[in-house]
């Protein structure tokens, strides 16, 4: 089997420094020299940190939950591409409700208090959440492909039911292939005091580390981006037609204005693409420059990619006009008046604003 060795940049240093040593010294385990060294940050710095982490991982549960929420709710919401959706906000739901309060812990504190299983148990949910999302992002531009590229063929071929079975299925291989993967960490003999602090690294084998980011990521991500060039290339031609004399009759500029809108929704999911990407590619590079990074910028590298949790919904509520309405009526609390009122205030709003999506 593959055999995991977990380094501690920390301690790696103050190997190099000599700073395990001396009479003030603080280990986790005062019995045991083994253990982390205690390391206290100002009470300023701690406070200040810990809010600051705590308001992103409630805002980031607050906002994916809005969007889970406002799609579930709604039956005229209940489409394909915002099923997808859906399950990419369930996703970065686990992010903010698991990941980012005990990554704040393990990081903000000197020692880990909470076990080795619990920390396996983090690690599990902190490697499932990118992989659901990858995953997601990949039936994403599958959806975008089909209906930009081959629009008279798009509700045959992408139905409700396929939708649904190709996320389940999604969902089932992430958690089946997390779950097999973290064997290695359990076998892992880690130290009761220290969790998140851990590189894990193949040990003298760089090339299964490549060969796991070529299957995890980059196969993934290469199929994002081929499918992402042809629908814009797709999408400049049929711009072009806009101007055309064949756009004269009405029929035309009802069929020009429907790939107007597959054009915009495909432009808004890229944007939603494009922030997965510069979440996680300088913390992918990490992986095979761990030797030349200092121990607070791979803090940041590892908290980078929980951004993205937060900035999707975001997106959404800048570029989906059916988000903006939902969150009114949920702030509003207008989702308490009667179905038939809600669901005709809420036609009224998208019947109005059929060009901004």
């Amino acid at each position: 089997g593959i055999n995991i060795e977990a380094e501690l940049r920390v301690s790696q240093k103050a190997d190099l420094t000599g700073s395990h040593t001396g009479p003030n010294v603080q280990y986790c385990f005062q019995d045991r020299n083994s253990s982390c060294i205690k390391a206290f940050l100002s009470t300023s710095i701690y406070i200040t940190l810990y809010i600051f982490f705590s308001l992103i991982s409630a805002v980031t549960v607050f906002l994916n939950l809005l969007v889970i929420i406002s799609i579930s709710h709604f039956k005229q919401l209940h489409t394909t591409t915002n099923l997808l959706i859906l399950s990419l906000a369930a996703s970065d739901l686990l992010v903010g409700l698991i990941v980012i309060p005990v990554m704040t812990v393990a990081t903000m504190e000197p020692c880990w208090g909470f076990g080795e299983y619990f920390c396996v148990f983090h690690t599990y949910i902190a490697c499932l959440s990118p992989s659901l999302s990858l995953g997601n992002l990949v039936l994403i531009s599958i959806d975008r492909y089909v209906a930009v590229c081959d629009p008279l063929l798009y509700h045959s071929k992408i139905t409700t039911t396929r939708i649904t079975c190709c996320i389940s299925i999604t969902w089932c291989c992430c958690i089946i292939y997390r779950a097999a993967n973290i064997k290695y960490f359990v076998n892992v003999q880690v130290p009761r005091s220290r969790c998140l602090k851990e590189f894990f690294i193949v040990e003298g084998i760089i090339s299964v580390n490549i060969i796991y980011i070529v299957i995890t990521m980059v196969v993934p991500c290469s199929i994002i981006i081929t499918l992402y060039m042809k629908i814009f290339v797709v999408a400049r031609s049929q711009a072009r037609t806009v101007f055309s004399k064949e756009a004269a009759s009405v029929s035309c500029v009802k069929t020009l204005q429907a790939n107007k809108s597959k054009r915009k929704a495909a432009k808004t999911l890229s944007i939603v693409v494009f922030n997965y990407f510069i979440c996680w590619i300088p913390f992918l590079f990490s992986f095979f420059l761990y030797f030349l990074i200092d121990m607070f910028l791979s803090y940041f590298l590892i908290f980078l990619p929980i951004v993205n949790s937060l900035i999707n919904p975001i997106i959404y509520a800048f570029f989906y006009p059916w988000f903006k309405v939902t969150a009114k009526l949920f702030l509003n609390l207008k989702i308490r008046l009667s179905n038939g009122l809600v669901n005709s205030l809420f036609i009224i709003h998208v019947s109005l604003l059929p060009h901004l999506f």
